[in-house]
């Protein structure tokens, strides 16, 4: 065998046509779909879930935050892999595993069983959305590539909505274990078909050094964080010890991390792709926006069911009319937004982002379904054309051999800061929610008389004196975590907004070109 040194890289492989080519697509789409719906699925299914297990919904959320918490950390093993075993067999075992893995989830009989798969789940799933964008760019010829990519994030955008609305109907109408079940089917599907037809074109693989000591150091630093923010409220942050010692040990965990991996000669995470200006200021506001965008996803569909007395299916159905129009959009954008710069529509993107977020955080008092789902349509236009704009900036001038290291790199932080977001969002609803109940008990002192009149009103209506007070506090309860919802909505948009300056940081990208080309 000739010196790698002096051999050229060997060509890529033709790109599929006619059924074939679709067929596959679609088994790489549904792989991506299944992997980002489970990350949302459950989030309107946490108090079904936390009520049939026994425990509190805060627990409850364990449930999101622990699979995101392992995919995260898992992504980064990804290129590593894809380089040793080849991109086709590590995107078909993570696809079996991750259905095995559904399948445990959903015959969980406790909560502790259910946090354990749900790890498992989301440490094997890692692969699975580097492997399939790689797999979508590889078989489709040169000139069809942005079409590859949109479907990818087609999958990827809508599969965030569908999740709580598939999770809310099988909460509200099945039982929630089914909607683990559900990925069995598709799992075996795609898993076959995937196998079947890609193994042929297997991608070269070469024998690399594993980075232990990077993996052991990221697990600890991600890890230490993400408990760090789950029990940061619970335990009045860093007036505990626990919180103290696990910032301290992310904080070291993180910086030795970087030391290593910018001094270690094969890396487990290839920080050399942020010498490109693209990539960087690409991956920053594309993570950024993302895990806002992940936050509201959390914040909406608990608030709406936790204190406007919203059942799972119609939170989930508030959400539906962003998934429509993105798919309604989509293909449009596709054909005719191949000559436009990339910055231009990602700065459509995210403005369409700050104006949904600060909709919402104007919504009334007594806002009906219609008045929630306006802001969701903005959002649908948001999502048409944010992740293929982000993903044509920041991998401009990843070289094609180099894409799954890039995928893998870009959606670690994603994921990890979804992770971190949906834990501070929840985090800072709650404080909010207690600070605006200290505010609104002052205001209600300051009018006893009213308050007076209006628990007289209730017991007229044929209330005890304590039911009558329960029903007035908790119209406060509801009122401030209404309030702490809508100033998170605020400080969404205004993040979406401020992203726009560091898209024109980055050099024009055109979806035609850049982001898939070879050096």
């Amino acid at each position: 065998m000739s010196d790698a040194g002096q051999a050229k890289p060997p060509a890529a492989p033709p790109g599929l046509t006619g059924g074939r080519l679709w067929f596959i697509a679609l088994a790489l789409a549904l792989g991506t779909f299944m992997q980002v719906l489970d990350s949302t699925i459950a989030n309107v299914s946490i108090p079904t879930i936390s009520g049939d297990l026994g425990v509190s919904s805060d627990q409850g959320t364990w449930v999101i935050t622990l699979f995101a918490m392992a995919n995260g950390v898992s992504v980064p093993l990804t290129g590593w892999l894809m380089g040793r075993y080849g991109v086709v067999k590590i995107f078909v075992v993570s696809v079996a595993a991750f259905t095995a893995a559904s399948f445990l989830c959903g015959i969980a009989w406790n909560l502790p069983a259910l946090l354990i798969f749900r790890v498992l789940q989301g440490a094997v799933s890692g692969p699975m959305i580097p492997g399939s964008q790689a797999l979508l760019i590889s078989i489709f010829p040169p000139h069809r590539r942005p079409l590859a990519l949109a479907i990818w994030s087609m999958t990827t955008l809508v599969a965030p909505i569908c999740g709580p609305i598939l999770g809310g109907w099988i909460s509200d109408n099945i039982t929630w274990p089914w909607i683990f079940f559900i990925n069995v089917p598709v799992g075996i599907f795609c898993s076959i078909v995937c196998y079947r037809g890609l193994i042929a074109r297997e991608t070269p693989t070469r024998r690399l050094p594993v980075d232990t000591m990077g993996f052991a150091l990221l697990v600890v630093w991600v890890c230490g964080l993400q408990v760090m923010l789950d029990r940061g409220a619970d335990e009045d942050w860093f007036s505990s010890p626990v919180i103290v010692g696990l910032a301290i040990i992310s904080a070291i965990g993180l910086a030795s991390w970087l030391i290593w991996e910018l001094t270690e000669a094969n890396p487990i995470v290839d920080l050399s792709l942020f010498r490109s200006r693209n990539f960087v200021f690409g991956t920053i506001v594309f993570c950024l926006v993302y895990a806002v965008f992940f936050g509201g996803n959390v914040l909406q569909p608990l608030w709406l069911q936790t204190r406007l007395g919203y059942i799972a299916t119609w939170a989930g159905l508030v959400a539906a009319p962003s998934g429509v129009v993105a798919v309604v959009l989509t293909p449009l954008f596709t054909r005719f937004g191949n000559n436009i710069d990339a910055r231009v529509t990602a700065t459509l993107a995210l403005i369409a982002f700050g104006i949904s977020f600060l909709m919402r955080a104007g919504f009334p008092p007594n806002a009906t379904f219609t008045i929630l789902v306006m802001p969701m349509l903005v959002q649908g236009v948001a999502l048409t054309t944010f992740f293929v704009s982000m993903i044509t900036i920041s991998f401009r001038d990843v070289p094609l051999l180099r894409t799954p290291s890039a995928s893998g790199l870009s959606n670690f932080i994603r994921i990890t800061l979804g992770g971190f977001a949906a834990s501070l969002t929840t985090a800072f609803w709650d404080r909010g929610e207690r600070l605006h109940q200290v505010t609104l008990a002052d205001v209600q002192t300051q009018r006893l008389n009213e308050w007076s009149q209006a628990e007289l009103s209730l017991r007229h209506a044929g209330l005890s004196a304590q039911q009558a007070l329960g029903a007035l506090a908790d119209q406060v309860v509801n009122q401030a975590s209404t309030v702490a919802a809508l100033d998170l909505f605020r400080i969404f948009g205004v993040i979406s907004i401020l992203m726009i300056p560091l898209i024109w940081i980055a050099r024009r990208s055109m979806p035609g070109g850049g982001a898939v080309a070879a050096d």
